[in-house]
């Protein structure tokens, strides 16, 4: 029999309902397991009876285990290789910033280094991007609420993870379900982080978008738009087809009136593609009357053979300029982190690179909402 993850809320609460066990019982329970991972259910103190024998029976402390650990060559990320009960395997990465570089107010912002967790929420993706390295998988399955949040578990042994963004292998709007139920757990005890500090990406699945809010008030929600207009949509993002633009901005603007927040634009810069003049203005017309922060990507090659090639940082600052200066959309230049692990944006898939290590902060996107 399949054994189940502790850390998947639904399963235990309906498990522990089922034999007259308070569900309360989870959060003890999951605050022991997060401290002492290597522990055996009969460790825990104080659970009635009952539940020992439901936990040896039905549950696994973890179904997830860390197989494998790359860093940076300049220590400012960490991808984790997690090997699944199934024996298919995911990516998480976490990226490490300095919230003390930039300007606050006009003066010098306070902090220091802290951490953000970019989450895996399948295994592949059948969205098939053209040029992200996930979509080139496929599709192989969907993550359960407790292998989402077992990531996070993985990541918290190896840095105090404050910032969450659902960005790794998958979309998350696929597995509505467990993105949501994992979400909920993260915002609760143990883990207790602010909704504001979790984003949700997606290429732009409508329906799922619909009712995002009212699941889940005060998350952020970030769109891979990478394109102003259908056609270039279409080409470089199949699953376009199925979503096309008019229903997907229609879609945003009642999230927007809805959740009063901004919303992230996420764009990768492909050379001739959609980096020309003409489609910067493309784009600022199509978000001029949106609250949204664009985040322009520089594209990470997909080993020798990809089709695409990476913008010119020319071709990067004149687009940016545009939405600047005569949209007045704020706009910012991912800075890429990871890439010689294959940790970058695009660069998710099951390999494993050289163990490289060492340590220079640097300024987080996602902070850009705080």
């Amino acid at each position: 029999m399949k054994m189940k993850s502790i850390f998947d809320a639904s399963e235990i609460k309906s498990e522990f309902e089922s034999a007259g066990i308070n569900p309360n019982f989870m959060i003890p329970i999951w605050k022991y397991v997060i401290q002492n991972p290597d522990c055996v259910w009969d460790e825990i103190p104080s659970l009635p009876t009952a539940a020992y024998t439901l936990l040896h029976s039905k549950f696994k402390t973890f179904t997830s285990s860390l197989h494998s650990l790359f860093h940076s060559s300049d220590g400012t990320t960490s991808k984790l290789l997690i090997k699944l009960q199934n024996g298919a395997f995911v990516e998480a990465v976490i990226m490490r910033y300095d919230t003390r570089l930039g300007m606050c107010g006009g003066k010098p912002r306070p902090g220091g280094v802290r951490s953000t967790l970019c989450i895996s929420s399948q295994v592949g993706c059948k969205m098939g991007c053209t040029f992200c390295a996930t979509g080139s998988m496929g599709f192989k399955s969907n993550l359960t609420s407790g292998e989402i949040l077992e990531q996070l578990v993985h990541a918290s042994r190896l840095a105090d993870i404050r910032n969450i963004v659902f960005m790794g292998m998958g979309e998350p709007l696929n597995n509505y379900n467990a993105v949501v139920e994992a979400v909920r757990a993260m915002l609760k005890q143990p883990f207790q982080l602010s909704p504001k500090r979790i984003t949700i990406s997606t290429v732009g699945v409508v329906h799922a978008i619909n009712k995002l809010h009212n699941d889940l008030p005060g998350i952020s929600l970030a769109v891979s738009l990478h394109a102003p207009i259908q056609e270039i949509r279409c080409q470089i993002m199949p699953a376009a087809r199925a979503f096309p633009l008019q229903k997907l901005m229609d879609s945003l603007q009642a999230f927007q009136k809805n959740s009063q927040q901004k919303i992230f634009i996420e764009y990768i810069m492909l050379d001739g593609v959609n980096d020309q003049e003409e489609n910067a203005h493309q784009l600022g017309e199509l978000l001029k009357t949106f609250q949204v922060v664009i985040n322009l990507i520089p594209f990470n090659p997909i080993g020798s053979t990809s089709q695409f090639k990476t913008s010119t940082k020319q071709s990067v600052s004149s687009f940016q300029k545009i939405l600047r200066e005569t949209y007045n959309i704020r706009t910012t230049v991912r800075k890429e982190m990871g890439q010689d692990i294959s940790g970058a944006c695009g660069q998710l898939v099951v390999n494993q690179p050289d163990n490289k290590r060492s340590a220079e902060p640097l300024r987080d996107i996602e902070d850009l909402h705080l």
